[in-house]
């Protein structure tokens, strides 16, 4: 399964940051990351990302490109242009794993794939919940700065919250979260392809 990342407007070691806190709590070779590159295209603009997911994918697979199936972790304004290429994508007839939101507040996130959302503190997660609360969440506690939230997963301690279960959320790392969805997706991208 491909991971699209999509950064927000930061400086790019706050993403190598977050890839490598990732990598500490998950195994990364499972997956073909294609990570955004905000220094040279705008965070929020869909068609920028759109044209670069294609690319990246048709170098590799040519003919069946399409049939590829990729997760989206967008964080801040990248929210904005993931959410559009998600839609993009699936509109084309490409298969989305799940979109991952972080710190996405203020986009509204709705689609006909899974959608989840991670805040930075409490206020954040329930405003967002607003423009779409997706399925499973994740908010901090305690507060972390937005920054910190992408720069710092695996330090990041907070609540994962579930629809099944909204009575009983879930003491965890914001990477690990991040690493348990996309296990979980991964998983089933491999039950379809063997079907």
């Amino acid at each position: 399964m491909y991971v699209l990342v999509c950064p927000g407007i930061h400086d790019p070691q706050a993403t190598q940051d977050f890839l490598q806190g990732l990598q500490r709590v998950m195994d990364e070779a499972a997956f073909t990351w294609l990570i955004f590159p905000t220094d040279r295209y705008p965070a929020y603009s869909a068609i920028h990302i759109s044209w670069f997911l294609c690319t990246q994918l048709r170098s590799v697979h040519l003919q069946d490109w399409l049939n590829q199936t990729v997760a989206i972790i967008s964080f801040s304004a990248g929210v904005v242009g993931g959410i559009a290429t998600a839609w993009s994508w699936r509109l084309m007839g490409g298969t989305i794993a799940a979109l991952i939101a972080v710190d996405g507040w203020g986009v509204p996130l709705v689609g006909d794939f899974p959608v989840h959302r991670l805040s930075h503190d409490y206020f954040t997660h329930w405003s967002s919940a607003l423009l779409g609360a997706g399925q499973d969440s994740f908010y901090a506690e305690p507060a972390v700065d937005h920054l910190s939230l992408w720069r710092s997963p695996e330090t990041t301690q907070g609540w994962w919250f579930s629809p099944s279960s909204p009575s009983s959320p879930q003491l965890i790392t914001a990477a690990e979260f991040i690493a348990t969805l996309l296990s979980r997706y991964n998983a089933r991208a491999v039950i379809e392809d063997e079907s």
